[in-house]
């Protein structure tokens, strides 16, 4: 069986990103799979999880925006940033007022930088952060510009704080709830998060690893995926004729109007029986649109 689409998988709590690439795989049969978004194992939500195809896009849905909501401990610190950790500080932070925490928090909106956290997946030496954390390893982090577009407390009740939280990609909340920790002086974790956007996906229409499991049992699993084309709907689309889409199958430029997308560096093209064929690229030396990527018909590949 070959599939090609993207999955809005609301991953549970204890599994890995990866776990659930490999449980899709098995379902599927499908070898390409691949997610779009690490979550950490104990955080849930929204996981995109690409197959065939679809895994050729998943760069887009990878640098889209996501939406969290966040449950912080205020007064205790983990060398994890998080609830799986070891505490390393505890302090009264029954003084605080929400005054002061949104005061803390306007600091961290914007385009800020970010130290990852020691227990991350970002390598050193070939090696992933959090290997050296539990070999008892600090290494110095190179800290990284991301944004956070809104920070939005949602409910206050001393030590916990819960808030939504939308930003970029590689944004760490880990990080975020630690470092607002540090600023009010108290120290802070993160307790529970939750994915509720990722892209164009919500946590409303996920499927749940259960459903899933159901669907491919009972044989109505492809009612479930979405098609590829998803991944890439914020591109302006244009419409080709029989003679401009067996030049973009053979990866030849495209000599059109770049119209509405003026602004855009890349598009989206179709058949004129609405099949989604390419994503094209603007050549600003060459005034054209060349393919970047070109999806085929299974019976033509």
């Amino acid at each position: 069986m070959t599939i090609d689409g993207i999955l809005n998988l609301d991953k549970p709590r204890g599994k890995t990103s990866f776990g659930v690439v490999a449980l899709v795989r098995g379902l599927s049969g499908e070898r390409r799979v691949g997610h779009a978004g690490t979550l950490d194992p104990d955080a849930t939500g929204v996981l995109p999880v690409c197959l065939g195809q679809g895994t050729r896009l998943v760069e887009f849905l990878a640098e889209a925006t996501k939406i969290y909501r966040a449950e912080i401990e205020l007064g205790i610190s983990t060398d994890t940033y998080d609830a799986t950790g070891k505490i390393t500080q505890r302090c009264d932070a029954s003084s605080l007022t929400k005054e002061q925490v949104e005061t803390a928090l306007s600091s961290f909106t914007g385009f800020i930088e970010q130290t990852p956290p020691m227990y991350s997946a970002v390598k050193r030496q070939g090696i992933p952060l959090y290997r050296w954390a539990r070999a008892g390893v600090e290494l110095p982090r190179t800290p990284r510009k991301v944004e956070v577009s809104r920070l939005e407390i949602i409910d206050w009740k001393l030590p916990l704080l819960m808030m939504e939280v939308e930003c970029s990609k590689g944004t760490y909340i880990r990080s975020l709830a630690h470092d607002l920790g540090q600023k009010l002086g108290c120290g802070a974790h993160l307790k529970n998060l939750v994915r509720l956007k990722s892209g164009p996906f919500y946590i409303k229409d996920a499927v749940s690893i259960s459903q899933l499991e159901d669907a491919f049992r009972q044989g109505h699993w492809a009612e479930l995926f979405h098609p590829i084309d998803m991944a890439v709907l914020h591109l302006p689309a244009i419409t080709v004729d029989e003679e401009n889409e067996k030049a973009v199958m053979n990866g030849r430029p495209l000599d059109l109007m770049r119209g509405t997308g003026a602004s855009e560096k890349n598009c989206r093209a179709y058949s004129r029986n609405g099949r989604f064929i390419a994503i094209l690229q603007y050549d600003e030396v060459g005034g054209c649109w060349k393919p970047m990527k070109v999806f085929r018909k299974r019976d033509e590949t």
